[in-house]
């Protein structure tokens, strides 16, 4: 079937994205680069291909078939065709594998979440179980608990399809979603001597998978969440049935249909506790700074994505007697856009870049704070970012983008969850509050100073100083913010996300001015120059001043 002369298309999403592959050739080794190119090549491609077949096909959602024909409870969960090709993929192109494989050394996750970002779209958020496989394997290799480490670890990173584990990550119930302290899941000794889990997890994803980490309360422990104990279960036992688990019902959401998101009883689940049988939050916390940076790495491609579509629109659709790209105002939307997204990539790819430092025991004390403080800042900011622009898109395709077998209403359904997964816009503010009371402010300071330190010695930085001083002062109204309300714990916790804000927009720029004077110097290229322009322009800052009067005293009561 012909598209239509106004339809957006895409070519190679590897080859095509000029932000990905300077980032690349910047940053990593050449001889890293040259190994990983022909399977970004592969991606870009097949995700180009996706997008076409997807729009040439009806929608299908996972199918949960309780009973057999006998009447028997079998609570089979039936994949969509996509995620049925999901190990195959997932294994051959090492999604998770890259991420663990000592090969590529500081690099591993860089070159691992640059497949995600190429793979993400196409993969109809398989991404959502991979990366909390990568999460279960991370807090099980920091667990030291040999025998899981035995049993599981090979299985969630490896490259044979056959042999692909995935995880589930069990937290959220109907009592407690980011304050699990509230968890009523229940953990007692059988006459074995075997532990079992009984409870109701509300919003479960990667039911399909092997196994899942979940928490729960052992018997005759205490309240509050140091009395959680964190526990690794096997979806189904040898002989196939499901291991203790129900399946009440699949979830009806906003987006990300395609992933099975279900609501489950635990009726006596065979587990294994991980580590001790308190404190199992604190086991959680090497899966969260994982899954949190495949949050951003996703929000990151949903952009990309966005951006692409809309630009090629532009590039064709005729209205006013020109095409939309010749309308001034309509190609400074788009490029306010791709500013937006050039900045918010060089955040997101230093986090990566950070996390391989770490895992690979190479980062100091200083790069590891950073990393404490940038990993709910980037997901907070991405998370949101991906919702606005998903949104600026629909507009952008005018009354085709409110068409959903056009693809583009399913980018604004899908980004919704950003925001959500992994902790909200205001959690992750407030632990990115907690990472300051930890390590203090001045790890990112002492970044921004150094990346501007850096960009100022380049010899093309002339033209940008105006926008290295703005980036300086973004910096010194954060810490005097900071300093302002420091005693005073309600002001710091209302202007938690206004800060966050603040602090993830002006690292990023920092990390742009120093990209945009490196490739002028190299090959006079000033896309980037342009984009951080644009981006400071907008502003960096978002700090609220102190009130006097609580925010709750604007708000009207309920009704009954």
């Amino acid at each position: 079937m012909p598209s239509h002369p106004h339809a957006a298309t895409l070519g190679n999403q590897y080859r095509g994205d000029r932000v990905l592959l300077s980032w690349l050739a910047r940053n990593l080794p050449r001889p890293v680069f040259e190994a990983i190119d022909t399977d970004l090549d592969a991606l870009g491609a097949h995700a180009a291909r996706a997008w076409t077949e997807a729009r040439s096909c009806s929608p299908s959602e996972p199918i949960l078939t309780r009973f057999d024909a006998w009447g028997e409870r079998i609570d089979r969960i039936e994949s969509t065709p996509v995620w049925q090709r999901g190990a195959a993929l997932s294994a051959r192109y090492g999604l998770v594998a890259a991420g663990h494989d000592a090969t590529h050394g500081e690099f591993s996750r860089c070159d691992q979440f640059a497949r995600v970002y190429l793979h993400h779209v196409a993969s109809e958020f398989y991404t959502c179980p991979l990366a909390m496989t990568d999460g279960a394997a991370t807090a099980l290799k920091a667990s030291a608990n040999q025998a899981l480490i035995e049993r599981a670890v090979d299985r969630l990173t490896s490259r044979d399809p056959t042999r692909l584990w995935l995880s589930g990550q069990w937290m959220t119930e109907l009592t407690g979603g980011s304050d699990v302290s509230a968890s009523e899941t229940r953990a007692r000794l059988d006459e074995h001597g075997q532990w079992r889990l009984h409870g109701r997890k509300w919003f479960t994803s990667a039911l399909i998978g092997d196994m899942a980490l979940t928490l729960a309360r052992p018997q005759g422990a205490c309240d509050g969440a140091d009395a959680l104990a964190l526990f690794y279960l096997e979806t189904h036992d040898d002989s196939g049935r499901w291991n203790g688990i129900r399946v009440d019902r699949l979830k009806h959401k906003l987006g990300t249909r395609e992933l099975a998101t279900a609501e489950i009883h635990l009726d006596g689940a065979l587990a294994i506790p991980v580590g001790g049988l308190e404190r199992g939050v604190r086991l959680i916390a090497p899966m969260l700074n994982v899954t949190r940076t495949w949050n951003a790495i996703c929000a990151l491609a949903t952009m990309r994505r966005c951006i692409a579509l809309a630009t090629s629109y532009a590039h064709q659709r005729v209205a006013f007697g020109r095409r939309l790209i010749d309308h001034p105002l309509h190609a400074a939307t788009l490029a306010d856009m791709q500013a937006d997204f050039e900045a918010a990539f060089q955040l997101v790819f230093h986090v990566a870049h950070l996390l391989g430092r770490s895992e690979c025991g190479i980062a100091d004390d200083h790069e590891k704070a950073l990393l404490r403080l940038l990993t709910p800042l980037a997901k907070l900011w991405t998370g949101k970012l991906a919702v606005r622009i998903a949104s600026e898109t629909c507009e952008a395709f005018g009354g085709a983008g409110y068409i959903e077998n056009t693809g583009i209403p399913q980018l604004l359904r899908d980004a919704q969850v950003f925001p959500i997964w992994e902790g909200t816009t205001n959690v992750l503010a407030l632990d990115a509050l907690r990472a300051i009371g930890s390590v203090g402010l001045q790890p990112l300071l002492r970044a921004g100073d150094r990346l501007l330190a850096e960009s100022l010695q380049a010899p093309a930085s002339g033209e940008l100083v105006p926008a290295i001083e703005a980036i300086r002062h973004a910096l010194q109204r954060a810490a005097e913010w900071l300093q302002h309300n420091s005693t005073d714990p309600d002001a710091l916790q209302a202007g938690a996300r206004g800060l966050g804000y603040t602090l993830a927009r002006t690292l990023a720029a920092a990390l742009l001015v120093r990209h945009a004077v490196a490739v002028i110097g190299e090959n006079g290229e000033r896309r980037p120059s342009h984009a951080l322009l644009r981006f400071i322009a907008r502003g960096l800052t978002d700090l609220s001043a102190t009130e006097k009067m609580p925010a709750v005293d604007l708000l009207d009561p309920p009704s009954n």
